[in-house]
């Protein structure tokens, strides 16, 4: 069989592809589960310092979820749909939004639905002058599951979002870069350059600065601005006895490229 999503290694960067082309990378269970596992290979491997996640074939980075599988969970009631479907894909959006290391989608065609989700929630973006997205689930009578409900209102504002979330419409990427969903539209061709030169712009610095900025931005987004601030505070206070600081405060007074283990 087929492996549902691909890694290769270059160099510091893991680059996953979602590997179902003639389903347009629908995310069925296995996809879901392969992506998570993937994602913990990664985060423990010290080499790897950011992911690049794209889609396989010319035409989608996903269509979303695999409507006939979940369709079937469907038949067997709620609870096994909200086990099998829901909890799955809401899971592997939450690895995808808190992973420790730098996730940047490269959209390189439809992003539909689960395909949006995850380009909600991964942190950086890139899109293909070819990408589409959409927020059609209510075209099949649900709202979206893997937390575009939650996700998409953050990035764009509550108005705007109801508008993609109510009518269901297509829209294309310079919206999505307006709306806050992407960081760059690239020729179609640039599209994986783009997303390795964004991870090397990263890559310069500190790794253990990173995942604490990841971290502090994650969960102050659900916070007040006091408890904010105190989240802030505690990601400084891991850094403080850490010898990337001292690298870091050192090159800088030395005039000189900061140098980080790992590099």
């Amino acid at each position: 069989m087929t492996d549902t999503v691909l890694m290769e290694r270059r160099s510091e960067v893991a680059l996953l592809t979602l590997n179902r082309p003639d389903k347009l990378n629908a995310l069925n269970y296995e996809t879901n589960d392969r992506l998570v596992r993937l994602l913990d290979e990664i985060e423990a491997d010290h080499l790897v310092r950011a992911v690049i996640l794209t889609g396989a074939g010319d035409r989608a980075f996903s269509a979303g979820g695999d409507i006939y599988e979940f369709s079937e969970s469907v038949k067997q009631g709620p609870d096994i749909a909200m086990r099998d479907f829901v909890r799955r894909g809401q899971g592997m959006t939450q690895r995808l939004e808190a992973f420790p290391k730098p996730v940047i989608a490269a959209v390189n065609g439809i992003a539909f639905g689960g395909g949006c989700e995850i380009t909600e929630a991964v942190h950086l973006a890139v899109a293909s002058e070819r990408a589409v997205f959409a927020k059609p689930e209510i075209k099949i009578g649900i709202p979206p599951t893997f937390g575009g409900t939650q996700r998409l209102p953050r990035l764009a504002g509550r108005k705007r979002a109801l508008e993609l979330l109510l009518t269901g419409d297509p829209f294309g990427p310079e919206r999505a870069l307006e709306l806050g969903l992407v960081n760059k539209v690239v020729p179609h061709e640039d599209l994986l350059p783009a997303a390795f030169a964004l991870a090397e712009r990263i890559l310069r610095h500190s790794p253990l600065a990173a995942a604490r900025i990841i971290t502090a931005v994650t969960r102050g987004l659900n916070a007040t601005i006091s408890e904010g601030l105190q989240i802030e505070a505690e990601q400084f206070g891991r850094m403080a006895a850490t010898d990337d600081i001292r690298e870091g405060l050192d090159a800088w007074m030395s005039r000189r490229e900061a140098y980080y283990a790992g590099r």
